[in-house]
């Protein structure tokens, strides 16, 4: 009998205990997902080149447009961009630029891409932010009120009212409410500010007057991203929550005797946000890339307009600085997701 039991004593002593593969697994898990995202942003990097070159347009001609410029003028013009360049020598300037934290200079305003970046994000920041946080909490909201009221007329409204907002292009709902309530439409007077970021009269930019004029100025704007973003919410929070509370262990709390709101907020609420959380993270990620048509129709001075202005010349340098710092905040959210939901979730990992 000895012999059998430490034979069994030395094989529990090799094999590996459940809290080691466990801890294993996860790391095999933050690994894949990490060696991921590195793949997905060299990818990136490689296409963001030679996605901007197949735009139409030659960005000297584009630039000496209305000028009485001579062919000397736009030889010159163009060695001082770099475009006389073979297309491989100027494939590997842009990689030693971009691994370097060098996007080179812009064509159209003759400035270090990143201090351009740089100054546009705060107000694609403040503008799709607080759209994102807005949208968020309200589309939960509604979710959550419409799955407990599953048939009846608030579900039937919040529903409708939630389709018909994400049927919508953005930059339609935008004109609309700009053509409504800051250029005025019948008894409704003009409230808001046509676009722009600041009124001309401000005197002190970091003043608290400023800052209120601010949030006038973006006041349409953020509803307008608002009644756009938040009917994806809604629509996910509402069906995760239906599909929750017909799972098994809903009747379980309910069999032994639990009240029934009690039910919906402790149990199938927090299962039923483990989709709706992911799909925040994931859109905190678009909110560097910024809402492109919101601020063209606004005139909001952010990466959106920016990449729309740099579209037409084309300019290059802004157009793949831009485009890498949208995708590298996409991967990285998708990643921060990934994570999250396998935290939350920990069958994920298996």
């Amino acid at each position: 009998m000895s012999a059998p039991t430490s034979t069994l004593v030395a094989d529990a002593e090799i094999q590996p205990s459940r809290s080691e593969r466990r801890g294993s697994g996860t790391w095999r898990y933050v690994g894949s997902k990490v060696l991921g995202s590195l793949g997905a942003l060299l990818f990136v990097v490689v296409f963001n080149f030679f996605l901007f070159r197949v735009i139409p347009g030659d960005p000297v001609r584009t630039l000496a447009r209305n000028r009485l410029v001579s062919d000397k003028q736009v030889e010159e013009l163009t060695r001082t961009l770099g475009l006389e360049q073979p297309l491989p020598q100027q494939f590997l300037t842009y990689l030693k630029n971009t691994f370097t934290g060098e996007f080179g200079l812009s064509f159209r305003y003759r400035q270090p891409v990143g201090d351009i970046i740089i100054d546009r994000l705060w107000p694609t920041l403040l503008l799709v932010g607080t759209s994102t946080i807005l949208a968020a909490l309200i589309g939960v909201y509604l979710g959550m009120v419409s799955a407990w009221n599953r048939g009846k007329v608030v579900d039937n409204v919040s529903t409708g009212f939630s389709l018909t907002l994400y049927s919508m292009p953005e930059w339609w709902l935008g004109l609309v409410l700009l053509a409504v309530f800051a250029v005025g439409a019948g008894p409704i007077p003009s409230l808001f500010p046509t676009g722009g970021l600041h009124s001309t009269d401000i005197q002190d930019p970091n003043s608290f007057a400023a800052g209120l004029d601010t949030a006038w100025h973006l006041a349409l704007p953020v509803i307008t991203l608002t009644l756009a973003y938040l009917a994806e919410y809604s629509l996910i929070m509402r069906s995760s929550l239906l599909d929750e509370m017909g799972e098994d262990y809903i009747t379980t709390a309910r069999a032994k005797g639990l009240r029934d709101v009690y039910v919906r907020r402790r149990h199938a609420t927090r299962n039923a946000l483990l989709p709706t959380t992911t799909l925040v993270v994931l859109n905190l990620g678009f909110v560097v890339s910024g809402a492109i048509t919101i601020e063209t129709v606004f005139s909001i001075p952010g990466l959106g307009l920016l990449t729309t202005e740099a579209m037409d010349v084309p300019d290059y340098p802004v157009l793949q600085g831009a485009f890498l710092i949208f995708s590298a905040a996409v991967i990285f959210a998708n990643l921060i997701a990934n994570l999250a939901y396998s935290w939350l979730d920990p069958r994920v990992r298996t």
